[in-house]
């Protein structure tokens, strides 16, 4: 039956032969996310709340931490980060939505906005969906183009390309039973604001070991990234807070986009059974780095 995208209503809807993967949500909130994320068990990777009610204990904190989603704490000094103080990622139009025997394909056009409704920039997204055995992918890529006056995208931890962890997956919490591991070995707590090429957090979900990993294409600036990975089950790639990552000066992980301009990173979100095996990530990895447009 191969990958189905269909819009409906105020989302858009993933399924893979004919069992959803994700839904992406892009009307009526302050930035576009995915929601939920179901794993190769069949069961949700994701945390629900504050989209719906979830597990018992799940942990009410960060309501701007929703499924998996893109966006950045500092864009021309303007928090996109959290919600709820003005700025927002307001969807435009799909330019393409595509369904394959092979993968499906989400194309779209977002403005950022401030709190007035003034433009402060622009994106396209491409988000490509496939499944090979076990193993369910999740290709995401943005161009964030300077299209209103240069661009900056400013040194703080809070972005960017992230996902927030099933209660289930954390390191820490009431009912945490999960871990972190980057490509370099470094694992749990420690490896926030470290630099690696990918990174995995694993943990049970329904009594079923999962894996989610997210790998930074070689292409992106600055690559490898570094991780804003908390124990609490945030799970963010981020190349702009070099200050508070290495406790360099304030400023030190700007990035600068010139008017009319742009900058693309891409990313690939790979969910697995069991627990990682680093090996069987990297080659994954290097499939992903060395793949051909």
């Amino acid at each position: 039956m191969g990958v189905s995208v269909k819009e409906s209503g105020d989302t858009v809807r993933v399924e893979f032969d004919g069992q959803l993967f994700t839904e992406y949500r892009f009307d009526k909130v302050d930035r576009p996310f995915f929601f939920p994320v179901i794993g190769p068990t069949g069961e949700n990777v994701t945390r629900s709340w504050p989209v719906t009610e979830g597990d018992e204990n799940e942990q009410k904190d960060h309501p701007h931490h929703r499924g998996l989603w893109y966006t950045h704490g500092d864009v021309n000094g303007l928090d996109f980060w959290s919600e709820g103080k003005g700025p927002k990622i307001v969807h435009q139009k799909f330019t393409k939505l595509e369904s394959g025997r092979e993968s499906g394909t989400i194309e779209s056009e977002n403005r950022w906005v401030d709190k007035d409704g003034k433009l402060v920039c622009s994106d396209r997204r491409r988000h490509v969906f496939r499944q090979c055995g076990d193993v369910r992918m999740l290709d995401f890529e943005i161009v964030l183009i300077a299209s209103h006056g240069r661009l900056v995208l400013g040194d703080t931890k809070e972005g960017s390309m992230a996902i927030r962890v099933r209660e289930t997956m954390r390191v820490t919490g009431p009912i945490a039973k999960g871990h972190i591991l980057n490509s370099e070995g470094v694992k749990d707590g420690d490896a926030w604001g470290r630099r690696a090429k990918w990174c995995v957090y694993y943990g049970p979900v329904k009594n079923q070991p999962v894996s989610i990993a997210v790998f930074d294409h070689p292409s992106n600036p600055r690559h490898p990234t570094w991780w804003h990975v908390r124990d609490y089950g945030l799970f963010g790639a981020n190349p702009y807070g070099i200050a508070h990552f290495e406790k360099k000066p304030r400023g030190s992980g700007n990035l600068e986009i010139e008017e009319g301009k742009s900058v693309t990173f891409r990313y690939r979100f790979v969910f697995l059974k069991g627990e990682p095996q680093a090996d069987r990530l990297e080659a994954l990895f290097q499939s992903f780095a060395t793949a051909r447009e």
